[in-house]
């Protein structure tokens, strides 16, 4: 298979026609048909379902796409080294980060990193923790700020903290008036938070079990900023991690600390065989100094200590359940 039909293919799907990926890629319809088609044959399987002017991914499709798509980004960074390297200039930064840092506090480590260091491209990705993860064991990312558990082997770790989730709610809201925001408050209230089972919502449904709350309703989002904007239009009280409540800037919401400890847990990694540039390790020193400062109640914990975080992570009573 060649680049040009990976790249035709890659319109295509974020087009969703063989028009519109034309219009795209400067070429004609009959071009990218013919591509698409020598694609196919290539792999041995049916990319798009034809029916008439319209087409569909096949099931295929939507599986080849990842891959080709982690492909090309590859070939892109590689042509982009090249031309720094050709340049004799500091390498790109590669970041891939969950929403929560990446929509606010790594922009303002960015912000901080001295002119001397900062390379000419820099790369932010926002992306879920398994992606994030994911990234940096194939290459595709320097380093990774990801929220806990994370346990794979061939990771640096950087560093390991933990900070209490708050609450927001907009400045109209009663309970803006009150300091601290009780969990038992949240009974009959529309609660917001975060979606991924595996993660925080895990330790969210924990808190609001043991205090015996019951939400008149549950709005899950896959990002904080997502809450935090539901929040502020008063739909209802969005239980956030910290990194979104004290990293972007909202109008109309007010952050409060919760009276019960829901523990927000995050590392930064790297791939242990691959070195980082120096201002790669300039950055997550900022990033770390950056959320030490505004966090209340940061801990960074000690990465030879795994079971302390892990019990922070699954619960110190949390067990293997036989079946």
């Amino acid at each position: 298979m060649e680049i040009k039909q990976l790249e035709v293919f890659l319109a295509v799907m974020s087009a969703g026609s063989i028009t519109a990926a034309g219009r795209l890629l400067d070429r004609s319809q009959s071009q990218v048909t013919r591509l698409i088609q020598e694609l196919e044959a290539s792999i041995g399987f049916a990319l798009f379902e034809r029916n008439g002017p319209r087409i569909t991914p096949t099931p295929k499709a939507i599986s080849f796409h990842s891959e080709a798509e982690r492909f090309l980004s590859g070939m892109g960074q590689l042509r982009e080294r090249a031309k720094t390297i050709l340049a004799e200039e500091l390498p790109p930064i590669e970041i891939a980060a969950i929403p929560a840092f990446a929509s606010g506090l790594v922009p303002l480590a960015l912000a901080k990193l001295p002119q001397s260091v900062l390379p000419r491209n820099v790369h932010l990705r926002s992306v879920s923790a398994e992606t994030a993860v994911q990234s940096v064991l194939g290459r595709t990312a320097d380093f990774c700020v990801a929220s806990l558990p994370v346990e794979h082997p061939g990771l640096e770790v950087h560093g390991l903290f933990q900070s209490p989730c708050v609450a927001a709610v907009s400045s109209s809201d009663p309970l803006a008036q009150q300091q601290t925001i009780s969990i038992s408050d949240l009974g009959e209230r529309c609660v917001i938070t975060m979606a991924n089972p595996f993660r925080l919502r895990r330790r969210v449904n924990h808190a609001l079990e043991a205090a015996n709350v019951r939400p008149a309703r549950l709005v899950d989002t896959n990002a904080a900023i997502n809450a935090l904007q539901l929040a502020s239009t008063g739909f209802g009280v969005a239980i956030v991690e910290p990194a979104t409540a004290y990293g972007v800037q909202l109008r109309n919401i007010e952050i409060r600390p919760l009276d019960v400890d829901i523990p927000f847990l995050w590392g930064i990694f790297s791939a242990s065989s691959k070195p980082l540039p120096e201002s790669a390790r300039e950055l997550i020193q900022l990033i770390i100094r950056i959320s030490s400062a505004r966090m209340p109640g940061f801990v960074a914990h000690d990465p030879a200590h795994l079971e302390r975080v892990a019990d922070a992570t699954f619960g110190v009573d949390s067990h293997a359940k036989e079946f």
